[in-house]
């Protein structure tokens, strides 16, 4: 009989060799690759480490880093050992002879044929269940992080008494380490049967015995470990009780234990602990009593329990006590959810007021001076004028402005003032002649901030622009205009070497600049141009002559992307801002912490909440999730990066955030005290929308405090489509200055309307202060309407505007030729217990491809208007004095007539010739001919008016006039 651990002795076979010369060709090439991987995994590293280094925040590198190394080792060396000494076990513990059989024989093959590698089988074996672990287990580190360095919430879940902190912080590390555990025991036992089976401990069909006393003691013990880790997972499954998620009304993402979870699931989760105790003790004692009987009957009856008790029990609970008697039953459970959901998304303060919805003012023309005091309406449209920026500020096509500008707060004139500001970023796409030197050298960055009032426009339906021109010039004063780090900006540059960037062109030719700032990576030093190059897969960065003493290459240039980047543990909202402060373009970052492991608390899906018109068609708008399902959010951190030093500060702003301070123990010195905000800083810190969306997502179910009202919908609101377009998504919510019925002065606000479930009428109107630095920022006010009334929602008011005669006849001229109508955004304005609808619409008119504000639409208590401006709609629908439209500017034209006579439809017919002669010299850059085209519009549409006032016996027609059928003068051509 062979030996169970020999193997085969005697002559070996000589084969052919290969030639010195191939073997030595062989082994370079061998040697040449794995450096060249090395080298490759190297440049990864040394290219990340450079780059922390220089944004001045390596330690959440090296932070990181010894996390990932020190679990990737822990893990992988005790999943090694585990699997490796049960190996080394069941192969010590091999019967030395065992009765030849068939089964044997075939086996002893196998025995003699490993034999001779034993030693290297089991370390490869080891090694790579060991380096599987040890990866999974490196991709725990921020749980790691979080439960070694996490704080007290100062809060405890209602029904164990815990600090919430055990179910953030505590329990996913418990979790992943029974995770293992369980991973470990089963691959043990699986490599232990194996061995055993292979040197006779097992046996399947050879007669006698089908284990030795030993394999069974062995495998027995390792199954007893697998029943108590089990055990373990049925007493921490108590606990999960308070925050797994359930469908519950509708509501996949409810939290919390319900009444069958109290009274059912907890009681079998006791009783199956205690019974998998047992069944482990069992399998334990096979050490002595060499046998499997009470083991196996052990486990069958936990198994049969865990059916019985764990799942038929609380299925008759469900369908016999909670059914019969839903509402009593679940109320108590429901009032801790609504308590824990609203602490957890900070809409616990929520004001809900009545609101009537409709004014109790007789005589409206008294309100015509009160929509003044309580809203600075704002009808230029971040989402719609970026492309009028573009044309008219552009200057050269190598500058760019974001597809959706933003709005922010700058003082003029001692007052605040909303404005519409964007970024001339650069545009590779625009640049002369592509190539690398042009793409990553010479045009490196764009220049100057571009800002308009938000609540006006010129007698052309341009913006009226604060600051313009290049460089930039007006109201924001002297500031660093150099824009390096943008949205736009997602390629690297090298600069500040001997090869000169394009700083911006004017009348006296094209100026020069070189990077003075310490941004980025030094490349004087040649292991960091080799790194780069490998990193980059651009080899000439190795040897290009552009490069020299004093290069730096720029990268990670977005400002989401730097500030993901140096705070990993952060989710970042979708929308990054600028702003002029203290002389330098900063952007503005808001970030937030958040945490799936709120007790009671329901989860929502971040990428799905906050999902809206403006995400949809633009993705540089969506939130980056560290983790996308939540039960806990709090915006903590204010984050700036620096236009032209790609500078990142983080700042604490939540001061009372548990998980903030968790990560700040975890990354000491990585965020700054709220007290370093400078005050012209603040001046443009602002309520983040993202969150917003989380919270009004939220507050469609969760603004009642009530069980009973909760568990009937009858309140269930929901968040409206965007009526402006046809995208299906929600409406985003909108800033603008304005005044709460319980507010004393107007305070820039973030807004979004309400609309009862599965219907368009208006169930309330939300608003939350976003003005940072004062008392009131972050209140969120509901005004809520009536149920017993219908109020007309966004949908209905816009389907409104569509369907009046007058007006559709003047929006049908405004796109005659091949021009387009835009509607900007729908703004709600509550006033004097009605609401105040305004709408913007825009044309872009036959060659002029960007967007001019044409007309605007204004809806109150059952009057609309649509009139040439703001103050027009507003007289006509207040009915004040100024209420008949005045004789129109220059540059205007007057209104289209409510019914056409033969007189009227000629002179609209020459209108629309004149026009269409007009893009058609526009098209040749003929401004001579241009010029003739429009004064023959003119006159058209003068005569036309004239016409129509004869016929009926009126000035103007109720739907209020407009310049031209479409389009209008276009300014001068840009460069």
């Amino acid at each position: 009989m062979p030996d169970r651990g020999g193997g085969p002795t005697g002559p070996r076979m000589r084969v052919g060799r290969p030639s010195r010369r191939v073997r030595t060709l062989l082994m370079t090439l061998g040697v040449l690759a794995v450096l060249g991987m090395a080298f490759t995994m190297f440049a990864g590293f040394w290219t990340d480490w450079l780059w922390y280094r220089s944004v001045n925040y390596s330690s959440v590198f090296t932070t990181t880093l010894w996390t990932k190394i020190g679990l990737f080792f822990v893990f992988g060396l005790l999943m090694a050992v585990a699997v490796g000494v049960n190996i080394w076990l069941a192969h010590r513990l091999r019967p030395p002879l065992s009765a030849m059989s068939m089964e044997q024989q075939n086996l002893d093959r196998y025995r003699m044929g490993i034999a001779p590698y034993k030693k290297w089988l089991l370390f490869g074996i080891t090694a790579l269940v060991g380096l599987i672990a040890g990866a999974s287990a490196s991709g725990q580190w921020r749980t790691w992080l979080m439960w070694v360095n996490g704080v007290p919430f100062g809060q405890k879940d209602p029904q164990f008494k815990l600090d919430v902190s055990f179910y953030a912080f505590d329990l996913p590390w418990y979790r992943f380490l029974l995770g293992f555990g369980f991973a470990a025991a089963i691959l043990s036992v699986i490599a232990a049967a194996l061995t055993h089976y292979l040197y006779g401990g097992l046996r399947v069909t050879s007669p006698g015995a089908r284990a030795t006393a030993v394999a069974t003691g062995h495998l027995s013990v390792l199954i007893g470990i697998f029943v108590a880790l089990k055990a373990v997972a049925y007493w921490l499954d108590r606990y999960g009780l308070a925050v797994k998620s359930s469908d519950f009304r509708a509501t996949d993402n409810w939290t919390g234990l319900r009444y069958v979870d109290a009274n059912a699931y907890l009681p079998a989760k006791t009783i199956l602990f205690c019974i998998a105790v047992i069944c482990a003790l069992l399998f334990f004692a096979t050490l002595w009593r060499r046998t499997w009987q009470l083991p196996v009957i052990g486990f069958g009856l936990m198994v049969l329990s865990a059916i019985l008790i764990g799942g038929l029990y609380p299925a008759i609970v469900q369908k016999f006590q909670v059914q019969p008697n839903e509402q009593a039953k679940e109320a108590p459970y429901v009032e801790k959810n609504l308590e824990a959901t609203r602490k957890a998304y900070g809409i616990d303060g929520t004001k809900v007021t009545d609101y009537t919805g409709t004014s109790t003012t007789e005589d409206k023309t008294k309100l015509r001076d009160d929509v003044d005091a309580t809203a600075s309406i704002r009808i230029m449209d971040p989402n719609i004028v970026s492309p009028t920026f573009q044309q008219l500020q552009q200057i050269r096509n190598y500058y760019a402005f974001p597809n959706n500008l933003d709005v922010d707060r700058y003082a003029k004139d001692g007052k605040d003032q909303d404005t519409v500001i964007g970024l001339r970023e650069l545009n590779l796409a625009g640049i002369p002649k592509k190539n690398w030197i042009n793409n990553h050298f010479r045009y490196t960055h764009g220049y100057g901030v571009v800002a308009a009032e938000g609540t006006s426009a010129d007698a052309q339906g341009r913006p009226n622009f604060t600051e313009s021109d290049l460089p930039s010039e007006g109201d924001l004063g002297t500031y660093e205009q150099r824009v390096y780090y943008g949205e736009k900006t997602t390629t690297y540059s090298i600069v500040g070497g001997p090869q000169k960037e394009i700083d911006y062109s004017d009348d006296n030719g094209e100026k020069t600049t070189s990077y003075k700032g310490d941004s980025g990576v030094n490349l004087s030093n040649p292991v960091n141009r080799a790194a780069y190059a490998v990193a980059f897969g651009e080899p000439q960065i190795l040897y290009s002559g552009a490069i020299g003493d004093g290069s730096r290459i720029l990268y990670n240039r977005t400002p989401k992307e730097r500030v993901e980047a140096v705070a990993p543990w952060l989710t970042i909202d979708g929308d990054a801002y600028p702003a002029v402060v203290d002389g330098r373009i900063q952007w503005i970052v808001d970030a937030y912490t958040t945490t799936n492991g709120y007790p009671y608390s329901s989860r929502t899906t971040l990428g799905d909440t906050t999902a809206d018109s403006l995400t949809a068609t633009n993705d540089n708008r969506a939130v980056v999730a560290q983790q996308n399902q939540v039960n806990y959010i709090r915006n903590s951190v204010k984050a700036t990066v620096d236009a032209y030093t790609g500078e990142v500060k983080l700042f604490q702003w939540d001061t009372k955030d548990p998980v903030l301070k968790t990560w700040m123990k975890a990354f000491p010195d990585t965020v700054e005290p709220k007290s370093d905000i400078s005050k012209s800083l603040m001046d443009h810190l602002r309520y983040p929308q993202d969150l917003f969306k989380v919270q009004r997502e939220l507050l469609t179910r969760y603004h009642v405090k009530d069980a009973t009202t909760f568990l009937s919908g009858s309140e269930v609101w929901q968040v409206p489509d965007d009526p402006t377009n046809r995208s299906g998504n929600a409406v985003p919510p909108y800033y603008l200055s304005m005044k709460m019925p319980d507010q004393q002065a107007q305070a820039f606000s973030l807004t979004t309307t309400f609309t009862p479930n599965g219907r368009d009428n208006l169930s309330a109107f939300m608003a939350v202060d976003a003005e940072a630095g004062t008392s009131d920022y972050g209140k969120i006010r509901i005004l809520k309407l009536p149920t017993n009334t219908t109020v007309n929602g966004p949908k209905q008011v816009q389907s409104q505007f569509n369907s009046q005669e007058d007006i559709a006849e003047s929006i049908r001229l405004l796109r005659g030729g091949d021009s387009e109508v835009e509607y900007g955004n729908l703004l709600t304005v509550p006033l004097d217990g009605g609401l105040l609808y305004v709408e913007p619409v825009y044309v872009r008119g036959g060659g002029l491809k960007y967007p001019l504000l044409r007309k605007v639409l204004v809806t109150y208590g059952g009057q609309t208007a649509f009139e040439n401006t703001l103050d027009e709609a507003l007289n006509k629908v207040f009915g004040a004095e100024g209420a008949t439209p005045e004789p129109p500017e220059e540059g205007d034209t007057p209104p289209p007539p409510t019914s056409e006579n033969p007189t009227v439809q000629q002179a609209l017919e020459d209108a629309q010739k004149a026009f269409d002669a007009g893009q058609e010299a526009l098209k040749e850059n003929d401004w001579e001919a241009y010029g003739r085209a429009q004064k023959d519009l003119e006159d058209a549409l003068q005569r036309a008016e004239d016409a129509q006032a004869e016929a009926s016996g009126s000035g103007s027609g109720a739907g209020g006039g407009e310049s031209k059928p479409s389009g209008s003068p276009s300014p001068e051509p840009s460069s």
